[in-house]
């Protein structure tokens, strides 16, 4: 059997930085394995002996890609790995605050007690994941205007906005300055949202719970949610998260780089999926219908919300933990029923696998969350891996500017140029 070696030598080897390796990974040119511990990667020696010898590969980007080297998410086959960490392991053992730090700094491990072993608070020591309180009634009063049936997404992009305004250490774009930003603005999207319900406990999660659900917080539902965020906390170069690094590319505050990924995240072939999710649970209504409803939007020649992934082709692990996690506490729920009929009758007909917008839709409809939930648990979460790329750019030296291939008219014939 040959030799596998760990991704600092083969990166020596192959000449690159470790983000390339693996980007190497996620587009099929190296394999990889976990060692015995599961923490470090492992690379066929051989193989890479061999992609030293042909040199990197080199193929024409997809007409969708632009690579980006970054330290803080690499896709696998199936999950997500956040510096180097399984986020699907990390959500049943980390908090959203815990793995929020991670992203940001790297620095220091996750907490991996199991959840029921974390306190009823995961609030740092001093007590920085709040908002302060003049931005907070900014915010507040910024949605007074705003009718009732506004869905939480359209209300986090007020919200950042008037956080924006009242902080007027903003611009301070150090790593520090960003991270103590990052914190209170998490904070602000969740406090300033109008409470539903009780706060279930200080968490961001337990948090935004009392702001999505009348209902009393059920604690294995509540872990549900925040296993919810810690999946959704990043995912490397999603539409949302490139808006947001050009953005910081071009030193936008940290306020602004979040409102520009609320702005993307919203749409339908992304975070908005889940939205998609729970309307057509809502028409669905109980599992009898499941079939006709499916067959009606496929001969409309409409999509599917939540299934296929444009990376997961083989199905999204995100969304077996999160089904895994809302069976245990509510296995005879009645939108758990009706999920578990849409996802028979989708591979009945040969659909794409689920993904996380239905297991996220799935676990909103059981919590007695309104329409819109699962954007805003979504768009909440997502912040964390937004600031975490925006501090990447904010090390950098220039500006991220793609340029177009050019494919309409040609323009006039160049003409000397007259001086004034």
């Amino acid at each position: 059997m040959g030799e596998w070696i760990d991704a600092v030598a083969a990166a020596e080897r192959l000449g690159v930085k470790p983000a390339t390796l693996y980007a190497y990974v996620s587009r099929g040119v190296l394999r990889r394995r976990r060692d015995a511990d599961g923490r470090r990667s492992l690379f066929d020696a051989d193989e890479i002996e061999e992609l030293a010898r042909r040199g990197r590969p080199r193929r024409p980007p997809s007409p969708t890609e632009l690579a980006i080297e970054s330290a803080v998410t690499a896709l696998g086959p199936d999950r997500q790995y956040y510096r180097g960490r399984d986020a699907t392991e990390l959500a049943t053992t980390s908090g959203f605050e815990e793995v929020a730090s991670w992203l940001w700094t790297g620095e220091q491990e996750p907490d991996e007690r199991k959840p029921d072993e974390q306190g009823p608070a995961q609030d740092e020591p001093d007590g920085t994941w709040h908002a302060p309180e003049e931005g907070l009634a900014a915010a507040v009063a910024a949605q007074s205007g705003l009718p009732g049936d506004v869905l939480p997404l359209d209300r986090l992009q007020v919200i950042t906005t008037a956080l924006a305004a009242a902080d007027p250490l903003r611009f301070q774009l150090d790593r520090a300055g960003v991270i103590a930003t990052a914190h209170a603005l998490i904070a602000g999207l969740v406090d300033a949202l109008p409470a539903a319900g009780a706060d279930a406990d200080r968490t961001i999660a337990g948090r935004l719970w009392g702001r999505l659900s009348e209902r009393p917080p059920e604690p294995g539902l509540l872990r549900a949610v925040g296993a919810a965020m810690v999946l959704l906390a990043d995912h490397e170069l999603a539409a949302s998260t490139l808006a947001a690094r050009v953005a910081a590319s071009v030193r936008a505050d940290p306020y602004a780089v979040v409102a520009v990924g609320l702005g993307t995240v919203g749409g339908p072939l992304h975070g908005g999926a889940s939205f998609g999710a729970e309307r057509m649970f809502a028409e669905i209504g109980e599992p009898g219908r499941a079939g006709r409803v499916i067959g009606e939007r496929l001969r409309a020649g409409q999509r599917i919300p939540g299934f296929g992934h444009s990376v997961y082709r083989s199905g999204d692990r995100r969304a077996t933990v999160l089904f895994d996690l809302i069976r245990q506490v509510a296995p005879d729920h009645p939108r758990l029923a009706v999920a578990d009929t849409v996802r028979a009758e989708a591979a009945r007909r040969r659909l794409p696998e689920p993904n996380v917008d239905l297991a996220l839709a799935t676990l909103t409809a059981v919590a007695g969350m309104p329409p819109g939930s699962g954007e805003a648990i979504f768009a909440v979460a997502r912040t964390a891996g937004w600031i975490a790329h925006a501090l990447e750019e904010y090390e950098r030296a220039s500006p991220l500017r793609p340029r177009a291939v050019y494919t309409g008219p040609p323009p006039p014939a160049a003409k000397g140029r007259t001086r004034h």
